[in-house]
This record gives C-alpha cells, structure tokens and sequence, in this order.
C-alpha cells in the first residue's frame, strides 16, 4: 500500500529538508509528492518557522530544467526563484527521502499555468466568443503540446517514483481566480458550456480529425447569448449531471465535438508517456470522477489505458460518497493503479475519525494508496490523524 503526502519545497526548506522527512516516515506515510511546478496562490502556513503566509510564483518550475531544451520551442520556462537560491534542493530531498525509506513523486501542474497564458494568449482555451482563458493553456495547441513533452522528458531525469500529473486537461469556467464576479446566477451547465473551447488550435486539430466544430460553436454561442439576457437563471442542472454528454444528443454538432474533446485530452496523456522511461510511472490526477470527468473533456477508461495510474482527490464529501466515487472509478481504471487523494483540512475533515471512516471506505473500494493534502497547511497535530488512518488500514490489510 502506497501512502504519500502532498508538499511544497519552501515548506521542506522553511522546517528543515532533513526534519521534515523525519516526520513524514514516522507518520507512517511511504512517500511525499514534491511539488515540480505549480501556479499561484496565498497559503496560510502553520507549520513554517519562518512566516505564517505565503504567496507562491506564477507558472514557474521548482526544478533546475536545462534550458538548452526549449531554446528550439516558443514557450520557454521560467524558474522559480527558490531554486535558483537553493539549487542544491533536490540533490538534499532525494538524499533525506532515502534516508528514511520515503520516494519522491513529481506533483506536476501542467496546463494551469496563467504566467504563460499571458505570455501566450493564442496557446489559451477561448470561449464560444474567443475571450481568452489565460489561466488554462490548450491541451488542442501545438507549441502546449511541445512545451509539456519537454518538461516532461527533462523531469524525467530524475528518479522520481511517479509523475503525478495535474490540470493535464480542459479546465472549468470557474477557477478562483482573482475577484471572480458573476451577477447573472450561473448554474453548473452554464459554467460548463462557458468552459468549452473553440479556439484556432481546436478547431484545426478537430478538422484533422475530420471534424468541422463551427456548427458547435454557433449552437453553444447561441445559448450562451440567451443566458446572458435571462432575468433569473434556469436550472436544468440534475439531468444536465446525470445524462452527461446524452444531455445535448439532440444537438449532434454538439455531441460530436464533446465526444472529440476527450480525444484530444487521450492523446497528449500518450503523447507525453512515449517521452518518459519506463521506470518513471504516470499518475493522471483528477478533481473529477468517471461520471462527471467528461465536463472537463476526460474519457477515463481512454485515460486509463495510457497512464499508469489514476489519483482521484475525493475532496469536500463524506465516507460513503468516497467509497461510491472510488468503487466507480474502480470499474473505468481496469488494470490501471488507483490512489485516493483526501485533504486534512478543517471543516471538511472534523476529526481522525472522519479521516478514518474515508481512508476505510476507500480502501474497501479497491483503492492501492492514498495521497494526503497537504504537508505545510494543515497543524502539526493532523499528522497523527494521517498516522491513525493508515495504521487502521494496516491493521485491516495484516
């Protein structure tokens, strides 16, 4: 059974690289998923000596890439400044983490990248209207595609357990990016259909494909024009959810371009498994499950099939609901490693309790691991919540 634990490098630094892990592996845990690249935010931090919050670097990489890689492509890299203060990071992780008999996965964020969506604008997802969504960079466009099979490959230097990858997938309308505003009211599936993309890149990969998306794009533009003249919203959202892509069989121009939208999504999680070593496994994190994962154009049996495992994060729900998610997702990964990701944070875990009841439920469900969020933001006593919760599992498995 495989337990890690999600963790940012200014978080290892600020504690202590080699105290850290001490901690980590006394927990019980198996391994720490370090963060590669990542985008911003402000994080309170209990557990940092040295500050309390925390403003990360937009869409940088927190590993010493080697630049002479991407001089070729358009989209270049930018390093996070912690590392080029701290170059000899990683050489000091790998050596703690074996130290205490903990791996090291790679947490990787992949097209959530709004530094270089700004940079890039033509690489973004663009709406029906073709505003740009800065913050998510196509999966469809070309130098996006090279870009991440570069990072890919030089991350693959290293000897990572796994690669975890996130955001390697169209994003949704709603992101909390900075001071969203939004006085019409809008319900999930308006949120969905301002999220679906229609930008130069999608349209000429959909054609290669034998696709002509422009019907689509009218069709969804359409609907957006009528939500934005409607005086209340108009809810449809149940069987929106629950029929899924069926919910639009009546628009073919609109089923046919759903269905391709995860093809493109498919291809680049194969595309990027040809670079790396065989060594190296592939995790594809998901927010979503196997009954809601198309929203973000994400077939999971397809995705399944060119990954080597699937880290779903069964975030802000119960026990059962997490044993329900992880049961279907069981039933769409065939063959493939399946991990549970699962926050500590309060409110949505009360007690170690609750965090054993989900780690329970979850394991009855056929998971193989769990990945835990996250090491520098919750207080140094949830760790014995995480260290109750796999003993239990432990104790259940002997």
């Amino acid at each position: 059974m495989h337990y890690s634990l999600w963790t940012y490098p200014w978080d290892l630094l600020d504690i202590g690289i080699e105290e850290a892990m001490a901690e980590i592996a006394a927990t019980g845990l198996t391994g720490v998923s370090l963060t590669t690249s990542y985008h911003a935010g402000r994080f309170l931090q209990p557990r940092s000596p040295k500050r309390k919050v925390y403003f990360p670097e937009d869409g940088t990489l927190y590993f010493p890439f080697r630049e002479a890689n991407y001089r070729s492509l358009r989209i270049r890299p930018a390093a996070a400044s912690l590392i080029r203060e701290t170059p000899d990071f990683w050489d000091r992780a790998f050596e703690a983490a074996e130290k205490h008999g903990l791996d090291i996965s790679g947490w990787t964020v992949c097209l959530h990248n709004t530094k270089l969506g700004m940079e890039y604008p033509d690489t973004t997802v663009k709406n029906a209207y073709g505003d740009a969504y800065y913050y998510n960079l196509c999966p469809s466009n070309e130098d996006v595609r090279l870009y991440m099979t570069k990072m890919l490959a030089d991350l693959a230097r290293y000897p990572f357990r796994a690669l975890e990858l996130e955001s390697l997938n169209f994003m949704g309308f709603p992101h909390e990016f900075h001071h969203e505003k939004d006085g019409v009211g809008l319900t999930v599936k308006d949120e969905f259909l301002l999220s679906l993309c229609f930008c130069d890149s999608c349209k000429e990969r959909a054609s290669r494909d034998g696709l002509d998306i422009a019907g689509a794009q009218r069709i969804v533009r359409g609907w957006l024009d009528e939500l934005c003249e409607r005086e209340l919203p108009v809810s449809d959202d149940e069987r929106f959810m629950r029929e899924g892509i069926g919910y639009f069989e009546d628009y073919p121009d609109v089923a046919d371009y759903l269905r391709w939208r995860a093809t493109v999504v498919t291809s680049l999680a194969g595309e990027l498994k040809a670079v790396v070593p065989e060594r190296t496994r592939l995790y594809f994190l998901s927010l979503l499950t196997p009954d809601s994962s198309w929203l973000f154009g994400v077939d999971f049996e397809a995705i399944a099939k060119v990954n080597d495992g699937i880290v779903v994060c069964c975030y802000d729900t119960g026990a059962e609901p997490v044993g329900t998610q992880m049961a279907l997702t069981r039933r769409h990964a065939h063959g493939t490693e399946l991990f549970t990701g699962l926050r500590v944070f309060y409110p949505e875990v009360r007690g170690k309790q609750e965090l054993i009841d989900k780690v329970t439920a979850a394991r009855r469900a056929g998971t193989d691991g769990y990945v835990f969020y996250n090491y520098g933001l919750i207080p140094r006593k949830r760790m014995d919540w995480i260290r109750e919760a796999i003993d239990t599992v432990n104790s259940d498995n002997d």
